[in-house]
């Protein structure tokens, strides 16, 4: 049974790309020989270390054993028992399948490709495992740890030996296959023998060299180092060489500063890998998972991870993963091309592999990691921890079949640890460098995904994810009360129409699987996608081209109280077909929530497109609303769509699955020139609610929407809130390039919060007209050129797409 123990015993994420920083081994090397003449010290740093005593690799081995098996959990009780009595099963199953020929070891798994080599050495680890975990009905079975060494010593004389020269996919001979032999030889230490183990070290040494640890670039960044490194620091302890060890832990140094470029973790809290594609769900889960069982193998040995620059890995369980974490689930806006797996055709259980499980993933590696944090982060770790547990009531967390013991062992600790439960959090995130946005208000969350040259619109790969052109072109997730908390998780990307995908403005223009290329090469050439945020509220927009498409348009989302304020204009195509905003494509689950439109009920007339001209509101029962001020021809679909997994994965299964759906979108008619849109996103209104909010023409006027400027104002929260895509002026605001602006006007001040989305590093120079009596305090970069009857900012936005402030107190 896989679990995050154990590499996924399915085609990973693989073939990192791009550049990132250049930081050569000699570098970094001296680095870490550096802090450590200097007495940097880590979070286990207190426990006396005797340099010139031999290691205690015994007791290091017996770390990484309690990493994989557990700890602390009863045997006998659930859900536990079953889970051993299941693992058991499983390995005698595998047992029983094991037929070593020429060209494999288990029927259906040939060593050509090499995933089928991978896949091999993770059922040897699941016998393993079973062999040394109690209560599995085959603890201690001396025929089963045979079998597994006989496995071991048949792979590595018919194709994991430094005879070998790679094929394929490197990722499953540096990680998938390494991770899983070391596993199994240190769950069989006492049974391998030492010719089988120096046998699979060997091995490992031909197909990751040390030379992998030279530069900082290419297949060795971000999650892969942390990967590489995790390989090496076992190599060593199995090996007894502590030179592998210490490059293992040296070797790490690179990965935790902030990047400005290619992979790694920003300042902001985004999380990219492959260069260009946003990845905190799936690698950066990878890398906090990775780092949190290194830190606990080695915190208080001589190979302790001192690098002060720990610290940032840390600060980003708050900073960079936790926002991205909704009631247990983790957004699939950055989870690449995951987001196509679903139930995977080697995976004898067939789980579901969703948001939820995702997060769940993150959750447990956040509890592993808070073994090695100082108590303070421990406390607020366990607390969130705890609070996703609570609340993801789509999936439960503490039964995720997904986890082995160890894994659940450590989430059962935490959820009964005395302390407090955090509550669901409410503010804004922006992450300008992965171009993402997320907005959290009480009972609701929406998530945006855009593009840019910075960011790709999607990525595919290994056969995955091949239809996911459309993901970054503003589509907008949302979550409104309980029951929508499963709405991407149930089965949506085997179902959803691709061509329909929330909030997203597309040309209809069919597309061929991966269009534009694979591995995050498909980018817009198009530089604005980000926004401006008090960490409250937020204006957020994007200069939108089409993949593969002359289409192009501006699009802003203000995100204020109890709404997302939706604006779209410019819309431009010439490419001989209808292009099309689609308000929503809710996945409706089991039920049939009643639609309202104008305040009339809409039955359900499955496989018809109804359209309703000059519509002002609708409402879905246990969703939420839609208000359109302006009034819109909505065009309404309910439909069932059936696909399967395998339609989107190669590697997934091909039985077929149906779900009911609602589709709203309104058609620009055929190569429109500079159509607009505008409405009003309601997550957990009640109808009465959004009815009223249609009739109410004063709650917000729209100040611009055009392709040069779109602007809000919503007079009962003091907002103005603007998206400038080229200089001008906007009522009394005025700007002298692109920028993103946010005025919140109080009794006693008015803030203004200034952004450059298109991250060109050039000042913005910023007018208000109206009379200021004093500045009250401004951020690094903004400069005031004058407060009087008229105010006049230069603010340098630099880069990064940060946002700067300055409050005055107006006249």
């Amino acid at each position: 049974m896989p679990h995050a123990s154990r590499p996924s015993p399915w085609p990973s994420w693989s073939r990192p790309l791009g550049p990132g920083g250049r930081w050569s081994r000699r570098r970094f090397l001296g680095a870490s020989a550096a802090a450590l003449a200097a007495g940097a010290v880590g979070p286990g740093a207190s426990q006396a270390r005797a340099h010139a005593a031999a290691p205690d690799w015994a007791g290091l081995r017996e770390r990484w054993l309690r990493l994989l098996l557990g700890t602390g959990f009863d045997a006998g009780a659930e859900p536990y028992a079953s889970r051993l009595a299941r693992l058991g099963d499983r390995a005698r199953q595998l047992r029983a399948a094991m037929d070593p020929r020429d060209g494999s070891l288990f029927p259906g798994h040939p060593f050509d490709p090499p995933s089928g080599i991978t896949q091999s050495y993770v059922r040897l680890a699941v016998m393993a495992e079973a062999y040394r975990q109690p209560g599995t009905g085959v603890t201690g079975d001396k025929g089963l740890a045979e079998a597994a060494v006989t496995g071991l010593a048949h792979l590595h004389t018919r194709v994991y030996h430094p005879g070998t020269e790679r094929y394929g996919n490197w990722w499953e001979w540096q990680i998938g296959s390494p991770l899983a032999l070391l596993d199994t030889l240190t769950l069989l230490h006492g049974e391998t023998g030492t010719a089988v183990r120096e046998d699979g070290l060997r091995a490992i040494d031909h197909f990751l060299p040390e030379s992998v640890f030279d530069e900082y670039t290419g297949t060795s960044t971000g999650a892969n180092r942390v990967d590489f490194c995790r390989v090496y620091a076992l190599r060593g302890i199995l090996g007894e060489a502590p030179a592998k060890t210490a490059l293992a832990a040296a070797s790490l140094s690179p990965v935790f500063p902030y990047v400005t470029e290619g992979d790694g973790l920003y300042r902001d809290g985004s999380f990219i890998q492959h260069t260009w594609v946003p990845y905190s769900g799936t690698y950066g889960y990878v890398l906090l998972d990775g780092l949190g069982r290194l830190f606990t193998l080695l915190d208080g040995t001589e190979w302790e991870i001192t690098d002060p620059n720990r610290q940032v890995v840390h600060d980003s369980v708050e900073r960079a993963y936790a926002p991205l974490v909704h009631d247990g689930l983790m957004m699939d806006s950055v989870s690449g091309r995951a987001i196509s797996r679903g139930v995977l055709r080697q995976d004898p259980e067939g789980i579901l592999l969703s948001d939820h499980t995702r997060g769940h993933q993150l959750a447990a590696a956040v509890a592993l990691l808070g073994g090695a944090a100082a108590p303070a982060e421990r406390r607020r770790w366990n607390a969130l921890v705890r609070g996703w547990i609570a609340r993801d009531t789509a999936l439960p967390v503490l039964t995720d079949r997904q986890f082995g013991v160890a894994d659940l062992a450590r989430l059962h600790a935490v959820a009964e640890e005395d302390g407090e439960t955090a509550p669901g959090p409410v503010g804004h995130r922006l992450f300008p460098a992965m171009a993402r946005a997320v907005h959290r208000r009480p009972g609701w969350c929406a998530n945006i995904a855009m593009a840019s040259d910075r960011v790709a619109y999607y990525e595919a790969g290994n056969g995955e994810n091949p239809r996911g052109w459309h993901t970054g072109a503003g589509m907008l997730y949302w979550w409104g009360p309980e029951g929508t908390l499963d709405t991407y998780g149930d089965h949506f990307w085997p179902t959803v129409d691709w061509y329909r995908l929330p909030g997203t403005t597309v040309s209809t223009k069919r597309l061929p699987d991966n269009a534009g290329g694979e591995w995050g090469e498909p980018k817009p050439a198009e530089r604005w996608a980000g926004g401006a945020t008090d960490g409250e509220f937020a204006a957020v927009g994007q200069h939108l081209a089409g993949l593969e498409s002359t289409l192009t348009a501006v699009k802003s989302w203000f995100c204020v109280d109890d709404a997302v304020v939706c604006l779209g204009a410019g819309i431009t195509a010439r490419d001989g077909v209808p292009v099309e905003t689609v308000y929503d494509n809710r996945n409706l689950g089991a039920a049939a929530p009643e639609l309202t439109v104008d305040g009339a009920r809409r039955p359900a007339a499955p496989g018809v497109t109804r359209t309703r001209a000059g519509a002002r509101w609708a409402h879905l029962a246990g969703h939420g609303g839609w208000v359109w001020p302006d009034g819109t021809g909505l065009r309404v679909r309910h439909e069932e769509r059936t696909g399967a997994w395998s339609d989107i994965n190669e590697g997934s299964t091909t039985d077929r699955v149906t779900r009911r759906y609602l589709t709203l979108w309104t058609d620009h008619g055929t190569d429109p020139r500079g159509a607009a849109y505008s409405y009003l996103l309601m997550p957990g209104a009640s109808a009465r609610e959004v009815a009223v909010r249609a009739a109410d023409r004063r709650w917000m006027t729209v100040d611009a929407n055009t392709a040069r400027q779109q602007a809000v104002t919503v007079p009962g929260l003091g907002l103005t809130a603007a998206n400038f895509h080229a200089p001008g002026t906007v009522g009394d605001l005025t700007v002298d390039r692109p920028a993103s602006v946010l005025v919140r006007a109080e009794p006693s001040r008015t803030t203004f919060c200034v952004a450059g989305p298109a991250r060109t590093g050039e000042p913005v120079e910023l007018v208000w007209d109206r009379p200021v009596a004093a500045v009250l305090e401004v951020d690094e970069g903004v400069e005031v050129l004058a407060a009087g009857p008229r105010l006049r900012l230069r603010v340098s936005t630099g880069t990064a797409g940060a946002t700067l402030t300055c409050t005055v107190l107006a006249r």
